[in-house]
């Protein structure tokens, strides 16, 4: 049982630690203390419901279904092309778009964007279902192994989120957040054209 629940957290904590858009969204969130609790619920309690699929054999049907997986793929890149657009156009007004002028975003707002950026990447299936499902195949315990890669998301997802306000002195300035919504276009741009030219 340990062993199993020791390599779920470990490749489960291995796959979400790279920045990605849905880790780059909480950052920003936990940043300017927005939803932060919801956010985090959202983004965990969809890794769960996602590796629980993924350990229960649904990683077989994502495989087998290409249409699907392009649809995701194309509906992925055109929602990520959107939000990066609207990052660097924050940017580019050197003000953050949450907290510096206007009003906050809405908690509504705020939770569908990040179901957007959470079930509309294909990489997440790729990488939480059929990956870590394959993998748990083999494990001695697949339920120990899935309860290890569901512990190791709502760790990372809460310590990203409501750690992230440590870093919030250095965002009082515009140019901060200047800085960190070029960033998050960036990456939001870079992942869209991972998708589209994937083979």
């Amino acid at each position: 049982m340990s062993l199993s629940l020791l390599s779920g957290f470990s490749l489960g904590l291995s796959l979400i630690l790279a920045i990605g858009s849905q880790n780059a969204f909480v950052l920003r969130m936990g940043i300017a203390k927005t939803h932060v609790l919801s956010i985090c619920l959202i983004c965990a309690i969809s890794d769960a419901t996602l590796i629980a699929l993924g350990v229960g054999g649904f990683g077989a049907f994502v495989q087998s279904s290409p249409f699907l997986l392009v649809t995701m793929r194309f509906a992925g890149a055109a929602f990520l092309i959107y939000y990066g657009f609207k990052s660097a156009l924050s940017a580019l007004r050197a003000q953050s778009s949450m907290t510096i002028s206007g009003d906050p975003v809405s908690l509504r707002s705020a939770m569908m964007t990040c179901l957007a950026l959470t079930w509309l990447n294909p990489h997440v299936y790729l990488d939480t279902v059929v990956l870590l499902g394959s993998i748990s195949a083999q494990s001695a315990s697949p339920f120990w192994f899935a309860v290890g890669a569901i512990c190791a998301s709502f760790t990372f997802f809460f310590s990203l989120g409501f750690g992230a306000r440590v870093l919030t002195p250095f965002f009082q300035k515009p140019s901060a957040w200047r800085i960190l919504d070029s960033i998050i276009a960036l990456t939001m741009w870079a992942i869209a054209a991972s998708l589209i030219f994937w083979k």
